[in-house]
């Protein structure tokens, strides 16, 4: 469909204050999985994704209180629609999270203090969706992010979709029905091994089933679980998908390699896997944001 033939929609959405959203496009420009994904500016951000039967891209600005989009789809965007890609981007950028009490208690840990002040107002940037944060892990598991990469550009051209706004096409990544419906044997073909397929192949048919606002909400033990019992996902990628796609930061379970050493640095001087746990408990419900912060200042290093 050509770009003059897109249905658009505008508004704004809200976010608890402090909010700073020059943060926001600061953490992007640094999130490696979303390469090649979007496109961003000193202003905002343009992204795709898949809602109801297509894609939808979202361009993204600041607003006084919170962000401004613009929609652009194929199909009308009805009030429906409206409202799944406001849900969306809110979940996406953590609108919502209130960070006063975290600030509180950065503020009494004198080493993390300046890593605070310099991401304050910066609300966690999601995976665009928990199904994409869990393709990522299984796809970047034992595997350089270059390679990761290459893998999810092919799901995307096999079963992906795409639409072009102001000249440049945005992918959208495949839904999880989408990629069940697919199944193991087209998978392996695609990304051409036979473990990470299966492995992506349930982890799509178990998406394809759930519901988000439970994964959202529901008791931490009980998400927890669910993730677990998919094939190929273990403690690190429930971990992993827990905090970066379904935003629960009341648990830091398994802190990888990369954010000890960030910590270590940090605190100065060589932490195990136990401290960096120990550190995190006086962080309360705010673990995984003390972690997203350490992990997020220090690509910045």
């Amino acid at each position: 469909m050509t770009e003059t033939a897109l249905h658009t929609a505008e508004g704004a959405l809200a976010a608890h204050a402090p909010f700073d959203f020059s943060h926001t496009l600061r953490f992007m420009d640094h999130f490696t999985p979303a390469e090649g994904d979007q496109t961003l500016s000193a202003q905002g951000f343009t992204k795709a994704v898949i809602l109801g039967d297509g894609p939808v891209a979202f361009h993204i600005t600041a607003a006084d209180a919170g962000v401004r989009y613009r929609l652009f789809s194929p199909s009308p965007l009805d009030d429906a629609l409206v409202a799944q890609a406001e849900d969306r981007i809110t979940f996406f950028l953590s609108l919502p999270d209130d960070l006063t009490p975290f600030y509180a208690i950065a503020r009494d840990d004198d080493a993390f203090t300046p890593v605070m002040e310099s991401w304050y107002g910066y609300h966690q940037v999601k995976f665009i969706t928990p199904f994409e944060n869990a393709a990522w892990a299984i796809l970047s598991a034992r595997n350089s992010i270059p390679a990761a990469w290459t893998l999810k550009a092919r799901l995307i051209e096999a079963c992906g979709a795409t639409l072009t706004v102001a000249g440049t096409t945005y992918a959208a990544f495949p839904t999880p029905t989408t990629l069940a419906d697919a199944g193991s044997a087209r998978l392996r073909q695609w990304i051409g091994a036979e473990q990470r397929a299966r492995y992506l192949a349930a982890a799509a048919e178990a998406f394809s089933g759930a519901d988000e606002g439970w994964l959202r909400s529901a008791d931490y033990d009980a998400v927890k679980d669910w993730l677990l019992a998919i094939t190929g996902i273990g403690e690190w990628a429930a971990a992993f998908v827990l905090i970066r796609g379904l935003g629960r930061t009341e648990r830091l379970e398994a802190p990888e390699d990369r954010l000890i050493r960030a910590a270590s640095t940090l605190y100065g001087r060589a932490l195990t896997r136990r401290d960096v746990q120990q550190i995190a408990e006086r962080y309360g419900a705010y673990k995984g944001y003390w972690a997203h912060y350490i992990r997020a200042e220090a690509e910045t290093w």
